[in-house]
């Protein structure tokens, strides 16, 4: 009953007027920060940091709260319209929503991306609000074995789902493992990779390069190989999901929750690994028809689970940063810095000495919700009329767009140039029908796998059974297995029943 009573004081404190002008401008910012490329929350929070000199510590965290989500949210907008994703957690976004919006079903894509954004976003809040403790708890005892599994796990069931071909996934994977390796060493501090250019010591901006194979990619193909009058790309025939939308999608909202949430209390790659979790979940479970329409006309169920893993895990991202003070995403890194400007310290004591504060933060999560809902499903048909742009004038903005977008990352040249040389290279890539979202996994969770995988390396004393002597890494081993063996067993299996019935027909 406590947990109950604290929770209607934090209510009681973020519905202030000052705090709920606070929350709609940061959700505001946030959604307009999702839909820019290249800006992304972190660099938006990062920007606004000063006003903690000058606004109380309630508001201001209630305020980069509102950005944080609200970038979630927006990040969509643009994956479906455009086929740029605002947020590397929106790639997949891109992938089936995109498709649904060439085949005139924008609208339902971006409604069943604003309701299960709701949906998940609150169940997560809920999940935040009850199970905080115990949940970071449990995230604490993974180890780097651990870790490094989990990220092998997302390895291959990202190359395994995505594409037609298992062969041509990989090649796009290691590909990105190849580039994520450009730049400094993470442990030694050696130069890898950089043929002498001092723009690439830091590496590859990931955001550069999910601009570049998405934006960038999308149009210069549309341009060298689709041609045609303007009126055959851009076709709508409604805005809003029907009867059958629904019922395929609130299935995917729940899983695409069940799978986000546990990965935003842990240090694993941010919102990346579990929309492709979900997006291979739904491609699984979906049937007949609907199968098909994966990465062809667009599954309903490709946009729901994502961007319902999205969001879950983006609000999970509260737990190890209010009860261990550990940030698991470049954001919640500099709200950690926030805190310490007012000369609070996360933590395990922080629901104590600052309750006030963390209640009305949680509290401000389930009004910020509502907020984004409510800012987001009127401007349905507005965000629609964007595909009646005719599509030469549509490219040149997407172009525009992206390379304004990159060069206020670092204001380089450099950058600009990187950034149309891994355009052409995803032209080629879709040429050739090479996925290139492996690309940008690679690239993400690729230094991160390295440096676990030293790590528990460096635990074992160099013995590669550490990663098979804990128990959950040799669960995680067991599942890595499953996913690349199973698959294979089934289809053979149901061919050799295929050769078996007909030999018994002919008999």
């Amino acid at each position: 009953m406590d947990l109950w009573n604290q929770l209607l004081l934090g209510f009681a404190t973020a519905a202030t007027p000052v705090n709920l002008i606070w929350c709609l401008v940061g959700c505001a910012i946030g959604t307009a920060v999702g839909v820019l490329p290249g800006i992304g929350p972190a660099v938006a929070v990062a920007m606004l940091l000063p006003i903690t000199s000058k606004v109380d510590a309630t508001a201001s965290m209630i305020f980069f709260a509102g950005i944080y989500y609200g970038a979630m949210y927006g990040g969509s907008t643009t994956s479906i319209l455009l086929n740029t994703p605002g947020e590397t957690g929106s790639m997949i976004t891109a992938m089936e929503g995109n498709k649904m919006a060439k085949s005139g079903r924008a609208g339902a894509a971006l409604a069943t991306s604003a309701i299960g954004s709701f949906v998940a976003g609150t169940i997560a809040t809920v999940l935040v609000t009850m199970f905080a403790p115990v949940l970071a708890n449990f995230a604490v005892r993974l180890g780097p074995p651990e870790y490094f599994m989990l990220m092998v796990l997302a390895f291959t069931t990202v190359s395994a789902v995505l594409g037609r071909s298992t062969l041509r996934g990989m090649v796009a994977l290691f590909l990105g493992l190849a580039a994520g390796l450009i730049g400094m060493d993470q442990i030694s501090g050696q130069v890898r990779y950089t043929a002498g250019v001092p723009e690439l010591l830091d590496g590859i901006e990931i955001v550069l390069v999910a601009v570049g194979l998405f934006a960038v990619a999308e149009a210069l193909y549309a341009v060298l190989y689709e041609g045609g009058p303007p009126e055959s790309q851009n076709k709508l025939s409604r805005v809003h999901m029907t009867l059958s939308d629904w019922r395929r999608s609130w299935p995917a909202w729940i899983r695409g929750t069940v799978i986000g949430f546990p990965f935003g209390t842990i240090p694993a790659g941010g919102s990346e690994i579990p929309t492709f979790l979900s997006y291979a979940a739904e491609k699984k479970a979906a049937k007949g028809e609907h199968q098909k329409e994966f990465g062809t006309s667009g599954a309903i169920e490709g946009v729901a689970g994502p961007e319902a893993a999205n969001n879950a895990a983006i609000t999970a991202t509260l737990i190890p940063l209010l009860t261990l003070g550990i940030p698991t995403s470049n954001t919640t890194a500099i709200l950690l810095g926030a805190f310490q400007n007012y000369g609070i310290q996360p933590g395990p004591q922080l629901f104590t000495s600052s309750a006030d504060l963390v209640w009305a933060l949680i509290a401000s999560l389930y009004i910020g919700n509502v907020m984004l809902l409510i800012l987001n499903l009127p401007m349905v048909g507005l965000w629609v009329k964007l595909l009646k742009i005719p599509k030469q004038y549509l490219y040149a903005g997407i172009l525009i767009f992206a390379t304004v977008g990159v060069y206020g990352m670092r204001q380089s040249a450099f950058d600009l140039v990187l950034l149309y040389a891994i355009g052409l290279i995803g032209v080629v890539m879709r040429r050739y029908d090479f996925p290139t979202a492996p690309v940008v996994v690679g690239m993400i969770l690729g230094p991160l796998a390295e440096a676990q995988m030293r790590n528990a390396l460096s635990m074992g004393e160099g013995n590669w059974l550490v990663f098979v002597e804990r128990p959950m890494s040799a669960a995680l081993l067991a599942v890595v297995v499953a996913v690349l063996v199973v698959p294979r067993m089934l289809r053979r299996w149901s061919a050799g029943r295929g050769v078996s019935k007909g030999s018994g027909r002919r008999s």
